[in-house]
């Protein structure tokens, strides 16, 4: 397929960058800290910690690391917390070490949280407190032997941080009863790190910087293995597209999608402290008002989120009397920005809201939207530079312009493929081409638009749940005959989880099975919608339970 896109590239962007412009992520971190060092780089709760006063956490995270624990480069290192000022410390201290980050949700059950520490072979954490209970639990099925524990008012200085240790430990009462003697408080480990420097770790590009779970087009979650070059390269890339229309050292931006997903882990997080801006994290943006008040603080001239996030503000009375006269643009991602939310955004804010596309397994940027007024609505954008795009039907062949297909991708930001699963790389990774799942066509003027995603896929507000997932859990339930999960649509998350059940069990209730899946599942993975039904589930002539039959079939309803 032709490259028209370049011609919509911003001015002055080539058609390629260059992804050695460093040899690792910690090259170009210390680069912005030495560049920015007074600066500030991140801010949380009404504290704000500079460049300089950052890099020197992370040296004492990171010479904690290498002379009080037996960690060694190259093993993995599970960071699971929210948006706090202790997660760059921890994730920019595990690197200059010389680990593998595996980012981890905090939401996640202790059956979760223990497969994919398995799956990674992690052999130290850094934990919120508030999920340690859930990490006691995870232990019997897979014991990590390093563990680190955080507060939430850990690094929030003085008096301050430990009345918000104390009230959200004793009076919210957040924080279950846990046991895990061998445990380490953060504080007590920078203490230590702080007496003795770090010794330096000959990073390489190629070296892994990150196993970032996906469930991929298929199957169960999967670690897509991202080097130093993948991510920088794809920080290049965001940056190629959106530098020109940023000022160094003088940009604020919004960051309420926690730092452990790829989105806000590459744009918000890499991206912009290349350019030494200052990253306001958001730790519950659930909370509405609480948002909306931290926003009033701020002249942001950034934000990032999801489609349900910048609808819930704009349904918020007080979101409106917002000062956006330093506002620049809004980026959305993570799942398909609806057409009514993004011109109500620039009705409000009088700035757009542009929608980009990627994956996991692509660093994950691989289209953007132009941010200089010349978005175009409805669409994923153009590819960003040093990226080739193909749209090929089931046979492998590129179709014409405007002909739907299945969107591939090849550049140096995709993945070197899954850990530890050779057959899964082989199914998406084939000649340097990442075949997504997702259906898309290309216009004659090189915009792209996404018309379906992966086929069995569900997204929950931004969130890719499996839905082989949902029906493992859901099977083992002793009162379940079959089970199939679809993604329904909601007005509130974009989708939700919906399984049509036959039961073994006359007796078994909707609240049973409920309750079963809220010891196992996440929220947003849980099943809104149970429907049992005494028919077979549709099913194709090998037994595969199809679940495109139950969607077409939940469509004729509506």
């Amino acid at each position: 397929m032709e490259k028209v896109w370049l011609q919509h590239y911003p001015e002055g962007v080539g058609a390629t960058i260059n992804p050695d412009t460093y040899d690792s992520i910690i090259s170009m971190f210390d680069e912005s800290c030495k560049k920015f060092a007074n600066r500030p780089a991140f801010s949380n709760m009404g504290k704000i910690i500079t460049y300089k006063e950052l890099q020197e956490l992370t040296f004492h995270f990171a010479s904690y690391l290498q002379n009080h624990t037996n960690l060694k480069p190259g093993d993995r290192f599970a960071i699971q917390m929210p948006n706090l000022l202790q997660y760059p410390v921890a994730l920019f201290g595990a690197m200059r070490a010389g680990l593998i980050i595996v980012n981890t949700n905090p939401l996640y059950t202790p059956r979760e949280m223990a497969y994919q520490f398995q799956d990674s072979g992690a052999k130290g954490i850094i934990i919120l407190e508030n999920f340690a209970h859930n990490l006691v639990e995870s232990q019997k099925t897979y014991p990590i032997e390093i563990i680190i524990i955080t507060r939430i008012g850990d690094l929030l200085g003085g008096a301050k941080g430990a009345i918000v240790n104390f009230v959200v430990k004793k009076i919210k009462k957040m924080v279950p009863p846990y046991f895990l003697p061998q445990a380490i408080f953060l504080k007590q480990a920078l203490k230590l790190g702080k007496n003795q420097k770090p010794k330096p770790v000959p990073l390489k590009a190629t070296d892994i910087a990150f196993l970032q779970y996906t469930g991929g087009t298929t199957g169960v979650s999967k670690g897509a293995i991202l080097t130093h070059r993948n991510i920088i390269a794809n920080l290049e890339q965001v940056f190629a597209m959106i530098g020109k229309n940023l000022e160094p050292a003088k940009e604020i931006v919004i960051t309420p999608l926690p730092l452990y997903h790829i989105f806000a882990l590459t744009v918000n997080c890499m991206a912009f402290i290349k350019i030494g801006a200052l990253n306001v994290l958001i730790t519950n943006p659930r909370d509405i008002p609480a948002f909306i008040k931290e926003l009033s603080k701020w002249k942001f001239t950034v934000m990032t989120g999801v489609n349900t996030l910048f609808n819930a503000l704009l349904n918020h009375p007080d979101f409106a009397k917002l000062d956006f006269s330093s506002l620049r643009f809004s980026a959305a991602g993570g799942m398909a920005l609806q057409l009514a939310v993004a011109e109500k955004w620039k009705k409000v804010t009088g700035t757009p809201l542009v929608e980009g596309y990627g994956l996991s397994e692509t660093s994950p940027v691989t289209h953007m939207n132009r941010v200089d007024g010349k978005e175009r609505l409805g669409f994923i954008g153009i590819p960003v530079p040093s990226t080739d795009v193909k749209i090929i039907d089931e046979e492998g062949k590129e179709v014409p312009f405007g002909q739907p297909g299945e969107i591939c991708i090849k550049g140096p930001q995709v993945m070197q493929g899954y850990w530890q699963k050779k057959e899964e790389t082989e199914k998406v990774l084939q000649d340097g081409w990442f075949h997504t799942g997702d259906i898309a066509y290309a216009t004659e003027d090189g915009y792209f638009k996404i018309v379906d995603r992966k086929k069995d896929m569900i997204l929950v507000s931004g969130f890719n749940v499996y839905p082989n997932e949902v029906e493992d859990v859901i099977a083992s339930h002793p009162g379940v005959l079959e089970v199939a999960a679809i993604g329904v649509p909601d007005a509130h998350s974009g989708e939700v989880v919906k399984v049509f059940v036959r039961k073994k069990d006359p007796n078994l209730t909707e609240k049973e099975l409920l309750e079963f899946c809220k010891e196992r599942l996440t929220a947003y993975k849980r099943p809104k919608y149970i429907e049992f039904t005494e028919e077979e589930l549709p099913k194709s002539n090998v037994g595969k339970i199809l679940r495109r039959k139950l969607r077409e079939k939940e469509l004729s309803k509506a």
